[in-house]
């Protein structure tokens, strides 16, 4: 599997830096530190609050020449509140200021799920609640069709802000559906994928339609724990399938995860806050796993979503609201 994931006509790194959950103090430095030692892909999102720590350590490598901005592959997310058409060129222009970069190399629709609007000036990342000052603060669904989302997202193609637009967290039905509306199709789907959710079939369609596909939380449980959405117990890393390939092929069970993603051309996004932790991650490509190991490592397979609107959006913002069956 080469190092690389074609994306329409372009080449994305098929590892890349997720900045999901760094502490804004660590942002700037650890986007530098992960330039530093070969990052060329980062993935962002207005949502993650850290977007002006993250172009201040971009600022910093691209000043210091480590790379050039041509060199970078970035990526962000449209957020809930912003999905009524007038609101997507505001979001999209928001992020490109934080990042200080002139365009994205790819701009997706973070969730399915469209929220009442909250204008930038008032608060900002708007995040899941409405109103968190209420007495009940809930979420406040805004009924904007999906296509009238992504019909503004190809208006900022041609404009130039962005060179390629995609979905993240759709099902095959609203994937089906939006290639049925799309203009401009989209590039990528990025989806929760690790070896307790394989995905295999919505991996198998998005790839049918030449969209490739970026799996977040590639390492499972380990972003959630600290959220108190998974366990220690429930990580993969701890499997003996995966320790056992990892003696053989000398490396760590991590590496062994996210050699499996890129192996089964997925690109990843691993996040980590441990400088050690950024070259390991990025090392997955000077070994192959036999095709036994990497079918006993799908076979780890549980249909295990860790990230699920379906469960937190009820248990932290007071409603319930499921996106998947």
């Amino acid at each position: 599997m080469s190092s690389s994931i074609k994306v329409t006509h372009d080449q994305m790194p098929a590892v890349g830096f997720g900045l999901w959950k760094i502490a804004k103090d660590d942002t700037a430095d650890m986007v530098y530190t992960a330039i530093e030692s070969g990052y060329r892909h980062l993935d962002s999102a207005a949502d993650y609050g850290n977007e002006k720590q993250a172009g201040e350590g971009i600022r910093r490598a691209l000043a210091e020449g480590l790379c050039t901005r041509q060199d970078l592959w970035i990526t962000s997310k449209l957020w809930n509140t912003f999905h009524r058409p007038e609101h997507v060129r505001e979001a999209c222009e928001k992020t490109l200021s934080d990042l200080g970069v002139d365009y994205l190399d790819l701009y997706l629709v973070h969730f399915p799920i469209a929220l009442k609007y909250v204008p930038i000036a008032e608060r900002y990342p708007p995040e899941w609640l409405f109103d968190p000052k209420a007495a009940c603060p809930t979420m406040e669904i805004d009924p904007v069709p999906l296509s009238d989302t992504w019909h503004a997202m190809e208006t900022l193609v041609p404009a130039g802000l962005v060179r390629h637009i995609g979905v993240c967290n759709y099902n095959s039905a609203l994937l089906h559906d939006l290639m049925s509306y799309a203009t401009i199709k989209p590039a990528m789907l990025q989806i929760e994928s690790h070896p307790y959710l394989t995905q295999e079939r919505l991996i198998r369609l998005a790839q049918s339609y030449d969209i490739a596909v970026t799996a977040f939380s590639p390492l499972g449980a380990g972003s959630y724990v600290e959220l108190s959405m998974a366990s220690d117990q429930d990580s993969v890393l701890n499997q003996p399938v995966v320790r056992e390939i990892a003696k053989r092929v000398q490396r760590t069970p991590a590496q062994v995860v996210l050699r499996w993603g890129v192996q089964r051309g997925t690109s990843v996004i691993p996040k980590t806050s441990r400088v050690e932790r950024l070259a390991e991650n990025l090392a997955v490509f000077d070994f192959v796993l036999s095709s036994d190991e990497m079918a006993a490592i799908s076979a780890l397979n549980q249909n295990r979503r860790f990230n699920d609107p379906g469960a937190f959006c009820e248990l932290a913002f007071g409603t319930f609201y499921p996106i998947y069956d």
